[in-house]
């Protein structure tokens, strides 16, 4: 397993399984996603702008087909890098067909004596509330600690995003401290409550852990 930048061998990977509301696929984000997710992007733009990553120069970006495509080819020469796995989130309801719901990214992934990363999420309002999210991440998890061995993994949440606390709360992610002014959303420095995890505290791993939980994918 390849944890160095270099050649990444196991990209692309597409990690799925099925909960209660229907199936949950992680497929990797690529230049032909780009119409969907601006559908997505601009259907959502009011549910995502508080949560939105900005920069000190850019208090307000605003999604484009150049920036998607910009963003599309950066992070898949990381995800051949083996820096980032760049997700895009699918749902499958039962009986009903394929729909991207979501991202799900993680990087920058550190290797040597670190062995860890982070991951960061979001989802379509209309999807919210299925057990989507947790999944999804407890799907990127398990393929992170099992598939690439890595050692630690880390959600950093603002305080005021109560959906996102729900999900690492759920999975069981321990809490480790406030980083204050830790990344620049929504055009200011924000504080972050930081979670983390590390393999051994996972046991036969998240996606065991939610089905095994009546509360785990809720």
């Amino acid at each position: 397993m390849r944890l160095l930048p270099g050649r990444n061998r196991d990209w692309p990977a597409s990690p799925a399984g099925q909960i209660p509301a229907g199936r949950v696929e992680l497929r990797p984000l690529g230049t032909e996603d780009e119409h969907r997710y601006m559908a997505l992007r601009v259907l959502n733009s009011a549910w995502l702008q508080p949560w939105d990553a900005t920069t000190p120069e850019n208090p307000d970006p605003r999604d484009s087909s150049a920036s998607f495509r910009q963003m599309a080819r950066s992070l898949g020469r990381s995800a051949r890098s083996g820096i980032h796995l760049p997700w895009l989130i699918w749902f499958t309801a039962q009986g009903g067909t394929p729909q991207m719901v979501g991202q799900l990214t993680v990087g920058p992934i550190i290797g040597g004596s670190a062995r860890s990363t982070s991951l960061g999420y979001w989802l379509d309002e209309g999807h919210a509330g299925r057990g989507i999210t947790p999944f999804a991440a407890a799907l990127a998890v398990d393929h992170l600690f099992f598939e690439r061995g890595l050692h630690r993994v880390e959600v950093a949440v603002r305080p005021e995003n109560v959906a996102s606390l729900r999900v690492v709360e759920k999975l069981g992610f321990r809490e480790e401290g406030v980083r204050l002014r830790f990344l620049h959303i929504h055009g200011a420095w924000r504080d972050h409550r930081c979670f983390a995890l590390t393999r051994e505290e996972i046991g036969e791993g998240l996606v065991a852990r939610c089905r095994g939980s009546q509360s785990g994918i809720g």
